[in-house]
């Protein structure tokens, strides 16, 4: 167990973390800032002047060159004289980690933190100060108090691993960073039952019990650690460090999906526009620039165990600092979450890898890394939802959103159910799904979740007048038929489309209908689609063909049903209830517009009859007239070729007429004969 308030003390820095050398017969009381200047405060004049960047340090060479092999190779090696001044722009650490090494060298004790290490011990082997110029020299000291004391407490790893941001390549060259990203790792992976420090995430109402109670504590008074702990401490660095540590935890043996979880809390912080609550981004500037006497007093005062928030000096940063990240800087963030996203499948939301495939694209992501994304989307993408799928086209111009994106992830997960199909684990992975399945109460499998969303998907982008009709109807068939039970939402999407699209041909409405198969829509949505004006004639009627054979099966189903019911002893009136209830409801409202349709298409055909009826009356009036023209004995003598034929065609007629009435006059008794009825000289 590690507590920074119990462990920073100690060793051989007399208890409250200061370091001194040993005096060289300068006697000093100190140093003095006057402005951007320092100065030593003794009655020998300084006769040495150091740089760096805008501070100017007013020094003796003595004490410098005793400790400093750099500075004593320098002043001894010149061929310029006496050398009275030094410029040290690249030191690591800066003009702090300077002022502390250069008390050191006069012999004034030394407040060593978790703020300053790392800058000091950069520093030291910058100046060279080995143990070679003198026993117990900087390097040793500060590399003494990295290994025993930072390297043992959670909270000073962590600033100190923040604070390496700046003394690149130092802090790597000195293992400064794998050091401390493995002592992080290492406690991350602890069994969370034994961890007795504090961390960020913890609850602010509940105490921190001191070091020698520890032991006196029962179990059920410690209260219980989250597995999560973690996350909120790693969050603040940088993600080039980000990345050292959670190489480091997954090494270690970390479940995949903390270390995916882990992922998703650093991306909410550094990303802005990943999530609705991303408008946070940790800061530890103040960590970093408090003076030297508040980090000796919230070191030195680690024994009393008052430290009570975590990393209490890491605080939110507003809008400001947000808009401050470039995209540059945003791109490589992207870049390295995905690179650590571990391979097991879920340890990742879709939602998170959608909005995430979302930045790549808009930014401009290296190409093999957003492939990477987009086979990881398949691998779940039935769990992904519409908002995060509708994606922005931000480099085309064509259509509104990214189809062809959508048609990638779509391929990705049918080689993926593919490859599962295929695998000899299959069958455990089934029995996996058919177990979650029916704890959700859900019967549909991956496909049939993925075809809902992809009609909710096409319905959506249909409104869209330049997506053309190729790229919707290759969408709509990428899927296999037996993903869809139901085509309600595929006919859903082609009504959307051909609404946006009035301009379409005869021929292209055919053949975008060609992806629906109407024997799969429901009775609501047969009903729409029969009085729909923009569907084709031909679809219409194979829609209302499929619904009667739908309403005839149903009809011999329950004929069944009714003549078994029948045969039972109950009174007629129960056996009608029973099969109303046993009727489903879609068929028993089918059924009653069929009925209605019936009726109506009597009703017509009664008015068809009446109308022949009385066209066949009208035909026969004018007959009559006609007839009483063609007897008038004056139109007989001039009549024309025309009449002369119908009145042969009539003797032959009578003639007909006369040869059967003989053949009956042999067979029955002679009746009085009527005269013959007239040809009629209609053309019909």
């Amino acid at each position: 167990m590690w507590d920074s308030e119990s462990e920073s003390g100690g060793g051989r820095y007399s208890g409250n973390n200061t370091v001194a050398a040993a005096k060289h017969g300068l006697k000093t009381d100190g140093f003095e800032q006057r402005g951007q200047s320092w100065f030593v405060a003794t009655d020998i004049p300084s006769d040495f002047l150091v740089q760096v960047n805008e501070y100017s340090f007013y020094l003796h060479k003595y004490p410098l060159i005793s400790r400093s092999g750099k500075l004593s190779r320098i002043i001894y090696e010149t061929h310029e004289g006496e050398l009275n001044k030094i410029s040290l722009d690249d030191l690591p650490g800066g003009a702090d980690a300077f002022e502390l090494a250069a008390k050191f060298c006069y012999g004034i004790a030394v407040d060593l933190t978790a703020a300053n290490i790392s800058g000091l011990r950069c520093t030291a082997e910058y100046l060279e100060m080995t143990e070679d110029l003198e026993e117990g020299n900087l390097i040793f000291k500060t590399e003494a108090f990295l290994s025993y004391v930072v390297l043992s407490s959670w909270r000073d790893s962590i600033i100190v691993l923040k604070n390496c941001e700046d003394l690149s390549p130092w802090a790597e060259n000195l293992q400064i960073v794998r050091r401390c990203s493995e002592s992080i790792a290492w406690k991350a992976c602890a069994n969370p039952k034994g961890i007795r420090w504090n961390y960020t995430g913890r609850p602010s109402m509940v105490s921190s019990p001191k070091w020698n109670e520890m032991k006196e504590m029962s179990p059920s008074r410690v209260s219980q650690v989250p597995p999560d702990w973690w996350f909120e401490d790693v969050s603040i660095l940088r993600i080039d460090h980000f990345v050292r540590v959670i190489t480091a935890i997954r090494v270690k043996g970390m479940r995949f999906e903390l270390v995916g979880n882990s992922i998703m809390h650093y991306a909410s912080k550094w990303i802005p526009g990943l999530s609705k609550d991303s408008g946070v981004k940790v800061n530890m500037a103040e960590e970093l620039t408090v003076n030297n006497s508040s980090s000796s007093t919230s070191s030195s005062g680690s024994n009393s165990g008052s430290w009570k928030g975590g990393l209490h000096l890491i605080k939110a940063g507003t809008k400001e600092d947000l808009e401050i990240i470039k995209a540059k800087d945003q791109r490589m963030i992207i870049e390295s979450l995905i690179s650590i996203i571990p391979p097991q499948r879920d340890c990742v939301s879709c939602s998170f890898l959608l909005k995430l495939l979302r930045m790549a694209n808009m930014l401009k992501v290296a190409s093999a890394l957003v492939n990477e994304l987009e086979k990881r989307v398949g691998m779940q993408l039935e769990q992904a939802t519409l908002p995060d799928l509708l994606i922005p086209s931000y480099h085309k111009t064509e259509t509104l959103y990214d189809v062809d994106l959508v048609q990638r992830l779509l391929e990705h997960f049918l080689m993926q159910e593919q490859s599962e199909c295929a695998s000899p684990n299959r069958k455990v992975y089934l029995e996996k799904i058919i177990y979650d399945e029916s704890q959700r109460g859900d019967a549909s499998n991956a496909k049939m979740r993925v075809a809902r969303l992809v009609d909710s998907y096409l319905t959506e982008i249909a409104r869209d007048r330049n997506l053309s009709l190729i790229k919707f109807q290759v969408l709509a068939e990428a899927l296999p038929e037996s993903a869809r039970t139901c085509d309600d939402g595929l006919y859903r999407a082609i009504d959307s489309y051909l609404k946006a699209h009035p301009t379409l041909s005869e021929h292209e409405r055919k053949r975008l209908c060609r992806v629906m198969d109407c024997q799969k829509l429901s009775i609501d949505a047969c009903m729409h689609a029969a009085q729909n004006e923009r569907l084709p004639l031909r679809v219409v009627v194979q829609v209302l063909f499929s619904e009667q054979v739908k309403i005839s099966n149903a009809i011999a189903n329950n004929s069944l049903k009714d003549a078994t019911l029948e045969s039972q002893y109950q009174p007629m009136m129960s056996n009608r209830k029973t099969l109303l209830e046993g009727t489903p409801q879609s068929f028993q409202e089918g059924w009653t517009t069929a009925k209605k349709d019936i009726n109506t298409l009597k009703f017509e055909l009664d008015t068809v009859k009446t109308k022949y009826i009385e066209l066949q009356n009208e035909m026969e009036n004018l007959q009559r007239q006609f007839d009483k023209m063609t007897t008038k004995p004056k139109q007989h003598s001039s009549s024309s070729a025309w009449t002369s034929g119908w009145k042969k065609l009539s003797r032959l007629a009578k003639m007909n007429n006369l040869e059967h009435d003989d053949s009956s006059d042999q067979q029955a008794p002679e009746q009085p004969r009527k005269p013959p009825r007239r040809w009629r000289n209609s053309i019909s």
